[in-house]
C-alpha cells in the first residue's frame, strides 16, 4: 500500500503560480512512476504530468507544457507540481497517483491515489 497526501492547492489569480506537493508513505516511493491528474466539474479525470522513478524523464499533457513542472524528491518521499502562468481553465481538483501498471497516461493504470487538492484560478 502507498498512502498519498496532497497539499498546496488554493485560490490564485490568472497568471499566478502554485506549487503542489504530494507526500508518500508506505511502500518504497522510488519504485513507482508518479503522476498528477486533475478533474474539473462535469469533466473526466485528465492526465496532467508524470515522472519516472528517478525523476529524469517527465511527461506532460500539451495544455500545460512550458507552464507546469513535475519533479520528485525520493529522499523525502515527495512529489511536486510547480504550476506557473495559471489559466482559468486549470481550475480543478488535482490528484497525485502512483502507477501500478504500464500506461503512463491512463488513470486506470494508477493504483494508489491521494484525496485531491482544489486549485481555483480566477480571472
Amino acid at each position: 500500500q502507498v498512502q498519498l497526501v496532497e497539499s498546496g492547492g488554493g485560490l490564485v489569480q490568472a497568471g499566478g503560480s502554485l506549487r503542489l506537493s504530494c507526500a508518500a508513505s508506505g511502500r518504497t516511493f522510488s519504485n513507482y512512476y508518479m503522476g498528477w491528474f486533475r478533474q474539473a466539474p462535469g469533466k473526466e479525470r485528465e492526465f496532467v504530468a508524470a515522472v519516472s522513478y528517478g525523476g529524469r524523464t517527465t511527461y506532460y499533457v500539451d495544455s500545460v507544457k512550458g507552464r507546469f513542472t513535475i519533479s520528485r524528491d525520493n529522499a523525502k518521499n515527495t512529489l511536486y507540481l510547480q504550476m506557473n502562468s495559471l489559466k482559468t481553465e486549470d481550475t480543478a481538483v488535482y490528484y497525485c497517483a502512483a502507477r501500478t501498471s504500464y500506461d503512463i497516461y491512463d488513470a486506470s493504470h494508477y493504483g494508489y491515489w491521494g484525496q485531491g487538492t482544489q486549485v481555483t484560478v480566477s480571472s
